[in-house]
């Protein structure tokens, strides 16, 4: 497995535990944690692979939906000790926004050959994920607060492409 492959897992995971997050700071039951883990944990990634008119990643390998379940039962059984769950998202989006704007940006440059779109596949793959959790779990979107989430997702994207062009 490539270090890619498994930054796609562990963006994958990390996505999923916030949506899971999200469900139980609504006390949904299992099958709320289960839909808002794999929304959070695949959504990004699913809009970029539709806007680049290739096959779906979580189609074509079926093991990012174990992953998302998977993450999904852990969260649902840990999530009543953890003392600030949305402290937990916060910090959990964070890393994800980072493993999956490069995770995004590297498949935009080998699907396009060009930065530009590189860069904007980076920013849909890092942050279309929680901004679809936000929306299911009915919260106030990252994109509506004063955060620096797509600023964020749009510089280690450009980082990335910059260190290995």
């Amino acid at each position: 497995m490539t270090s890619f492959e498994i930054l796609d897992y562990v963006g994958v995971a990390l996505f999923a535990a916030t949506g899971a997050l999200a469900a139980s700071r609504k006390e949904l039951d299992i099958i709320g944690f289960l839909f808002l883990a794999a929304a959070a944990g695949v959504g990004g990634g699913t809009v970029r692979d539709l806007i680049l008119d290739v096959p779906v990643f979580w189609i074509e390998n079926p093991n990012h939906l174990l992953v998302c379940s998977g993450t999904a039962a852990f969260v649902y059984f840990a999530a009543p000790f953890l003392e600030s769950r949305y402290k937990a998202l916060l910090w959990l989006d964070a890393v994800a926004l980072a493993a999956y704007s490069i995770f995004g940006a590297h498949n935009g440059m080998i699907l396009t050959g060009s930065a530009t779109i590189s860069i904007i596949m980076g920013v849909f793959t890092g942050v279309l994920g929680g901004i679809i959790r936000d929306i299911l779990a009915r919260e106030k979107s990252i994109l509506l607060k004063r955060e620096i989430y797509v600023a964020a997702s749009a510089t280690g994207a450009s980082l990335f492409l910059g260190l290995h062009i």
